[in-house]
């Protein structure tokens, strides 16, 4: 009997019209194994030059992309790092993502990102982190001993961002040094009256922050201070500040653990209490955000080294998703001192 006539149709490439490209059709078409496709566009393999060329000249030809999940079963990798922060936590976060986000980008991973309500609530994320097979986690959230132990026994690499933690490696900013710099500076151009715009509780660099600029105003017989928190906000800063006026009366210098807290007690300064900053109010933040260098702000503040930070966060994780070996380190930026407008300092560096 005459075999049954179909109604699919070949390209010059022997391949049927509309289906899409497999490797298998690279390595027909290039005349070489499959084995060697995958070693092509398998990061770090070992393939000849002249067929590496010649896998992506037909690649591109025949429109062949390789599969995401096929290479991960292959390699054991999933190339994916998962990012973990809090909703709560400072509002500079969003530069530091799209840095992390670029330096991830540049090798080739994609960030899974996880968002908290509060540092507090790490616990309700890692069962998903987990389930997705992540290659590491860098995280911006508090991280308690017990759940640092967890990424060891499930064999996840984890580097802390701006937060230390039982022996995690971890790259921060300085944040006690910045503040004590700031309050130094503050003190000698005579300031006396000075209260804190803090952030939450359970957030470590708000804390941190904090308890640095009490530290060195205590130091300085300035006990006493008043504080109000916020959320790292520019409402909560705004706030903040009113209630401080309402309670205390009035002050000469306002420490806002953030820069956009800052701009909102500049604000809340300018145009609820009719004070004229600085010569009613010095205010200080801390980051370098970029609303903080617009003009009608310029705050004084301490500049976190995000580039270097976030560079040395990716090295330090891929580092640890290459050798699992890896020793733990701790590596600690000094921030920049941006001298705004928005504070009355001493006019000689100290």
């Amino acid at each position: 009997m005459p075999k049954p006539q179909t109604n699919k149709k070949t390209t010059a490439t022997g391949m049927e019209k509309g289906r899409r490209p497999t490797s298998y059709d690279v390595a027909r078409i290039a005349g070489v194994s499959q084995s060697a496709v995958s070693r092509c566009f398998a990061p770090n393999a070992s393939i000849a030059p002249a067929k590496r060329a010649l896998i992506l000249k037909v690649a591109s030809e025949i429109g062949y992309r390789p599969n995401a999940l096929a290479q991960a079963l292959i390699s054991k990798r999933t190339n994916i790092v998962a990012l973990i922060i809090s909703a709560r936590t400072n509002l500079y976060y969003p530069e530091v993502l799209a840095e992390l986000g670029a330096r991830l980008s540049d090798r080739d991973i994609r960030v899974l990102l996880f968002t908290l309500s509060a540092e507090s609530d790490v616990d309700g994320v890692l069962d998903q982190i987990w389930r997705h097979s992540v290659d590491g986690v860098i995280s911006a959230a508090r991280m308690s001993p017990a759940q640092i132990a967890l990424f060891a026994e499930h064999r996840v690499p984890l580097v802390l961002y701006n937060r230390v933690g039982s022996g995690a490696p971890s790259v921060r900013c300085d944040s006690v040094a910045g503040e004590r710099d700031l309050v130094d500076r503050l003190l000698a151009a005579g300031h006396t009256r000075f209260a804190i715009l803090s952030g939450p509780a359970d957030n470590v660099v708000a804390e941190e922050r904090r308890l640095a600029a009490l530290s060195a105003l205590a130091a300085a017989g300035i006990g006493e201070v008043p504080e109000e928190r916020g959320d790292f906000s520019y409402a909560s800063g705004h706030q903040a500040l009113i209630r401080l006026y309402e309670r205390c009366g009035t002050i000469d210098t306002v420490i806002a653990v953030s820069d956009h807290m800052a701009i909102g007690a500049i604000d809340a300064a300018r145009i609820t209490l009719g004070l004229a900053v600085p010569d009613d109010l010095s205010v200080v933040g801390f980051d370098g955000a970029e609303p903080a260098r617009w003009g009608s702000y310029d705050v004084t503040t301490v500049r976190q080294p995000v580039r270097r930070m976030t560079e040395a966060a990716v090295a330090m994780l891929m580092e640890r998703i290459e050798d699992p070996t890896a020793l733990s380190e701790q590596r600690l930026f000094t921030g920049e001192l941006l001298r705004g407008s928005s504070a009355r300092l001493a006019d000689s560096d100290l």
